[in-house]
């Protein structure tokens, strides 16, 4: 999902290459969606809208921990410091929306599993 996004990103800049961009780092970041399952089954009779908000401030509490423990060793692989809505740089309140619809789509791939 990231490398979609960043390479949107690029398409907005008007660079048709598309190019998207990670780091290594994230594979252990985004594996800690799997972490979302209990919260998922904590707030599965909700209604869509509070269960993605509550699925957005979880993986903001996700992000801004790792980013934050990567900023201190000076590795973090991302700087949100020059937007608007950023906390240390390492959140940016504005992707909530991006956050609710990743929540809810991991909500789907987490819950629809047999074990």
């Amino acid at each position: 999902m990231e490398i979609l996004f960043t390479s949107f990103g690029s398409y907005r800049k008007r660079e048709l290459k598309l190019m998207g961009q990670t780091s290594l780092w994230m594979f252990p970041i985004y594996g800690m969606a799997a972490f979302l399952k209990p919260v998922c089954r904590l707030v599965k009779n909700f209604p869509a809208g509070i269960r993605a908000m509550c699925y957005s401030i979880f993986i903001f509490l996700g992000e801004y921990i790792s980013g934050s423990i990567l900023k201190k060793h000076k590795i973090c692989p991302w700087d949100y410091s020059k937007a608007r809505a950023n906390i240390n740089g390492v959140i940016r309140l504005d992707y909530a929306p991006f956050w609710m619809i990743a929540g809810l789509i991991f909500e789907n791939v987490l819950m629809n599993r047999r074990n």
